[in-house]
C-alpha cells in the first residue's frame, strides 16, 4: 500500500490525506505498524541523529516521530495535512512535537537539524521531478554540516510489467482489489483501490511519481549532498538488484 486517498475526495487544505484517511491511517494490522518494523526504523534514525534534532517530512500521525522522540531525540515535523497532524496531537506526547504545516518540498522550519528523513515512500507524494529536486534542496538548507538525509522508498516494479501492460496488482480478494498504474514515459503512477461493501463498490486513487535510486543520488548531488549508505531495509541488509525497496542515507559535507 502506498496511499489511500480518492481523486474525487481531495481536500483543498489537506491534499489527499484528509479526515477520512487520517481516521483510519493507524492500522495495527498493517506491516508498517508492526512493532519490530517501527523499532528497526527508530534504531537507525536515533543513531544517525546522535545528539541533534530530527526533521520528519510528512510526519503524519507520528508513527515514527513519537517513538523517536521517546528515545530522547527532539523531533520537528512538516506536513500538509492538518487532519493527520490532529491525530498526532491526540496521542500521548504528540503535543510536545512541533509541526510546520505546509508542503515539505518548500516549507521551512526554524533552526537546523542533524537528521532529516522521509519514510514509507513519502518522497513519491511529490508528483514532479521539480518538486522532488526542491525537496532535496529544502532538506540541505535545514541540515547542519555533517547532517544526514534518509529516504525509505520502493524500487519501481517495472520488472513485473510484461510488454503492453501498465498495471501491477497487489491485492485481490472477495472484498476488493488494489493495483498500481505506471506510465513509463513520464514516471507518473497511481495506486488505485476498489472496495466492495454490501454489494456496492468504492473507488479511490492517489497519484505518485516513482523515482530510481540513481535519480535520487543526482538530486542529492544537485543539493550538495553525497551518498553515505544504501541498504535494502532498516536492518541494513545489502541493497541488490533483487531488493524491493531501499533505505538511503545522504550526508551534507562538514565545513572546512
Amino acid at each position: 500500500m502506498i496511499g489511500e486517498r480518492g481523486r474525487d475526495h481531495v481536500d483543498d487544505a489537506d491534499g489527499y490525506f484528509g479526515e477520512d484517511v487520517a481516521a483510519r491511517y493507524d492500522d495495527p494490522s498493517s506491516e508498517m505498524f508492526r512493532p519490530e518494523v517501527v523499532a528497526a526504523t527508530v534504531d537507525v534514525l536515533a543513531e544517525l541523529a546522535g545528539r541533534g534534532r530530527a526533521l520528519e517530512l510528512g510526519i503524519g500521525t507520528g508513527r515514527i516521530a513519537l517513538p523517536l522522540a521517546a528515545r530522547g531525540v527532539p523531533v520537528h515535523g512538516i506536513d500538509l495535512s492538518r487532519a493527520m497532524v490532529a491525530r498526532l496531537r491526540d496521542k500521548p506526547g504528540g503535543d510536545a512535537i512541533g509541526v510546520t504545516v505546509g508542503d515539505f518540498a518548500t516549507a521551512r522550519a526554524d533552526g537546523t537539524f542533524s537528521l532529516a528523513y522521509l519514510v514509507f515512500n513519502t518522497i513519491m507524494n511529490l508528483t514532479s521531478q521539480e518538486a522532488q529536486v526542491a525537496c532535496f534542496r529544502n532538506v540541505a538548507a535545514h541540515l547542519e554540516p555533517g547532517g544526514r538525509f534518509v529516504i525509505e522508498v520502493m524500487v519501481p516494479e517495472l520488472r513485473k510489467l510484461p510488454p503492453g501492460q501498465n498495471v501491477v496488482p497487489f491485492r485481490t480478494d472477495p472484498t476488493g482489489w488494489a493495483y498500481d498504474i505506471y506510465d513509463v514515459a513520464t514516471q507518473a503512477m497511481s495506486s488505485n483501490y476498489v472496495e466492495v461493501v454490501d454489494g456496492r463498490g468504492r473507488y479511490r486513487s492517489i497519484p505518485f511519481r516513482y523515482v530510481w535510486p540513481a535519480e535520487l543520488d543526482l538530486m542529492a548531488q544537485l543539493a550538495g549532498l553525497r551518498l553515505r549508505d544504501r541498504w535494502a531495509d532498516w536492518t541494513r541488509e545489502p541493497f541488490t538488484g533483487e531488493s524491493g525497496k531501499h533505505v538511503s542515507v545522504w550526508e551534507k559535507p562538514a565545513e572546512g
